[in-house]
């Protein structure tokens, strides 16, 4: 066998041995190396680690992890669900649409579904319990819900794909992701509303509607991050990596002096946490680097993008195969894994077919965040049905009918680039 199905065998056998990704990228990375390359070439094992995370950007995914942690413990979430009620006000599905406004807002702020989805879960799942929704439908709303975290900035997944894309202007992938993730979470609430009113869940009478003035005071703090974030990066006030340390010193302001939730001490466990959380994802893009060079030394990213663009003349059917692979895999792998795995292989398609990368960033985007709550792995249905004390097979058939919901809006950006891409040209950024 050739050393490029080696280091591919290699890889695919350490994951179904249940080996982490990270030690399954750099161990398959080492069997391609001894298998294609001199021997001596192994020592460029600690310098291929070092290089893949010496890269400034990376700075803003712990501050970003950070913000997300400090917003949740902040009580931030109680307070958006307050005000998302008393705007939409006692209806049938009412909670509904307030989960699914709450974690879009949230992904404002935390970049990361899973710590949106544990923060609106804490918070709403009681409620809609009380109100009549089956636990399972309400887990796996807010699953799905805290998946548009990908796309709505600031997203770590998209940070990871500006420095794995080179030329992309991480300013324009924010922007891009912004519509359509706020089309995603639309298409998340067509059958939220349906379905509550087909099943009479949440009588208006059962949930009283909080005074308008009074939420929106207690809830501003929270609405003015995302305009801090997105208002600093589109003014020049700061890049992207300074928009999270911005955000950082805002979520500590906000929950030590505002909201008085978070302590000190508290803030002080929170770096410890986003130090661990920070730790898994630099140890998988740093031995993801070993993987990657030795795919490059070997060709094996080249004759894998070649084989893909044999398939078939259409870009639309390649396109829509690579979709199909991307879910696939969404469902087992979490959004930083893929992008790293299979960006060295899609870089040469894309360009071979002219796909604009911003375009195509949010694409990936969509179909990994719509892997976040498919089973079996769904690490946002994970979070939200511990928090809900229920088994993840019981929300298989709830988790189906938002996957097709948002598979309609992947299919709508497809067919349409100009959702994706008309604010970034419209602020000027280079698209």
């Amino acid at each position: 066998m050739s050393p490029d199905v080696w280091m591919i065998l290699a890889f695919a056998g350490l994951l179904i041995a249940g080996v982490p990704v990270a030690f399954s990228l750099g161990l398959s990375g080492a069997v391609g190396i001894v298998m294609g390359l001199p021997a001596t070439m192994l020592a460029t094992l600690g310098t291929n680690t070092y290089n893949s995370v010496a890269k400034y950007p990376l700075i803003a995914i712990p501050l970003f992890i950070l913000t997300g942690l400090i917003f949740e413990r902040a009580g931030v979430a109680a307070r958006l669900v307050r005000f998302a009620q008393a705007l939409i006000g006692p209806r049938h599905g009412g909670l509904a649409l307030v989960a699914v406004l709450v974690c879009m807002i949230m992904g404002g702020m935390s970049g990361s579904g899973p710590a949106d989805a544990a923060a609106v879960a804490m918070v709403m799942l009681p409620s809609m319990t009380r109100a009549g929704y089956p636990k399972p439908f309400s887990a796996t709303l807010i699953a799905a819900s805290a998946s548009t975290a990908i796309l709505i900035p600031p997203s770590v997944a998209l940070i990871l794909y500006s420095i794995v894309v080179p030329g992309v202007d991480l300013r324009a992938l924010f922007a891009a992701g912004l519509f359509p993730g706020m089309l995603a979470g639309a298409a998340l609430l067509v059958p939220a509303w349906w379905l509550s009113r087909r099943y009479g869940w949440e009588s208006p009478q059962s949930v009283p509607r909080p005074a308008l003035g009074e939420s929106f005071r207690q809830a501003l703090p929270a609405l003015f991050a995302p305009v801090l974030i997105l208002g600093g990066l589109r003014s020049g006030l700061f890049t992207p990596t300074e928009a999270a340390v911005a955000a950082v010193t805002y979520g500590v302001i906000v929950g030590i002096f505002l909201t008085r939730e978070l302590n000190w001490r508290e803030l002080w466990r929170l770096f410890g946490e986003a130090a661990v959380i920070t730790g898994v994802v630099m140890l998988i893009i740093a031995l993801a680097g070993i993987f990657a060079w030795a795919g490059t030394m070997l060709g094996t990213f080249r004759h894998l993008a070649e084989w893909i663009i044999g398939l078939s003349d259409s870009g639309a059917l390649l396109l829509l195969l690579i979709m199909l692979a991307v879910l696939l895999a969404g469902m087992v792998l979490d959004a930083i894994s893929i992008y790293l795995i299979m960006m060295p292989i899609l870089i040469p398609v894309m360009d071979h077919f002219g796909w604009h990368p911003v375009w195509f960033g949010i694409l990936l985007a969509m179909n990994i965040a719509i892997g976040q709550f498919t089973p079996p792995v769904a690490v946002n249905l994970m979070v939200t049905t511990e928090v809900a004390k229920i088994r993840l097979e019981q929300t298989v058939g709830w988790a189906l009918v938002f996957v097709v919901a948002m598979a309609a809006a992947l299919a709508l950006v497809a067919i349409f680039p100009s959702i994706a891409l008309w604010l970034p040209g419209l602020l000027g950024y280079n698209v």
